[in-house]
């Protein structure tokens, strides 16, 4: 983990780069995709959004949810994911929610720079890491 400071503007150039942000996606779906059939099932991209914690913590401490609850809002999810509603989540589906998502955080974020503790790994670094990149060249 590390503390980073960004901004909507950070995700929106991350998003936008269709070259950094689909290899991105797409060595994520790779890893998930844990029996490499091309798809995702719920168990594989369950484990993602486990990673996620953002149910489990409250500003940094463990709290304890009702695991049927929490089920509930793993299954919610990965609905979102799958449009197609067939069981599981493919490349496209992956790549055009996460990209909502990112979206949406970025909509939710306004223009002004927030600091943020980040997962090494997650998107959301990897989108500091892109934009730093992009003001070292």
């Amino acid at each position: 983990m590390s503390v980073e400071v960004l901004d909507s503007a950070t995700i929106v150039s991350f998003v936008e780069d269709e070259e950094a942000f689909n290899v991105t996606i797409l060595n994520r779906f790779a890893h998930l995709d844990a029996d490499h059939d091309g798809l995702l099932s719920y168990t594989e991209l369950l484990k993602e959004l486990q990673s996620l914690r953002v149910f489990e913590t409250h500003f940094g401490v463990d709290v304890k949810m009702d695991p049927n609850e929490l089920a509930h809002v793993y299954e919610s999810l990965f609905v979102q994911f799958d449009h197609d509603s067939n069981g599981t989540v493919d490349l496209e589906e992956f790549k055009s929610e996460t990209k909502r998502m990112m979206l949406a955080m970025e909509n939710g974020m306004g223009f002004l720079p927030v600091q943020m503790v980040l997962e090494e790994g997650s998107f959301l670094k990897i989108a500091v890491e892109h934009e730093s990149t992009k003001l070292a060249a």
